[in-house]
């Protein structure tokens, strides 16, 4: 019976550190699964605040890309309105009455004649006008000019450009500011 008892010891001794062992091994797994479940979750949080991040990053890009176009569709339509408005004033400048254009080429000889003494005029081929007309010693006519004058000295060494085109051109470049204001607010 006492080899019973020691063996009875021996084996309650080596189920209680079983037991042991196994409290020890589950208290581990449960640690290394709660560490586990920490960096996932770590993991997990951080992407999603990644993703959000980039999500909001391309809604803003996306945003300024389309503000962007729409400035650019905006611009392009101002363009097209300020050069169908230059050209509509052209093509009133160049087709007024020739009692109207008469007037207008006096003033422009008079003021050439501040630079050039006795100008030769050049004009469009369909004018009607004749140099005693306007003030000048000779007017010719050729097929560059639409309307206005170009007025040159005899001697060919100056000349003063009068076109409606490069007048209006000039006058269009200095107050575009304004034309656009005037335009569009």
């Amino acid at each position: 019976m006492a080899l019973d008892n020691v063996k009875e010891d021996i084996n309650r001794s080596a189920e209680a550190a079983i037991a042991e062992i196994n409290l020890g091994r589950d208290a581990d797994i449960a640690r290394i699964r709660a560490e586990a479940d920490a960096a996932v979750s770590g993991i997990k949080d951080k992407e999603e605040k990644r993703l959000k991040e980039a999500v909001e990053h391309l809604g803003r890009q996306e945003l300024s890309s389309a503000e962007l176009e729409s400035k650019k569709i905006v611009l392009t339509k101002k363009k097209e309105i300020l050069a169908q408005t230059f050209s509509e004033i052209l093509a009133e400048l160049e087709s007024a009455p020739a009692s109207v254009k008469k007037k207008q080429y006096k003033k422009m000889v008079d003021a050439a004649k501040k630079v050039i003494k006795e100008p030769v005029a050049y004009c469009g081929k369909d004018e009607t006008l004749k140099a005693e007309d306007i003030g000048v010693s000779s007017l010719k006519k050729t097929d560059t000019i639409t309307g206005g004058l170009i007025l040159e000295s005899k001697d060919g060494t100056m000349q003063v450009d009068m076109q409606y085109r490069t007048i209006l051109q000039t006058i269009w470049d200095g107050e575009m500011k304004q034309v656009s204001k005037i335009l569009f607010g």
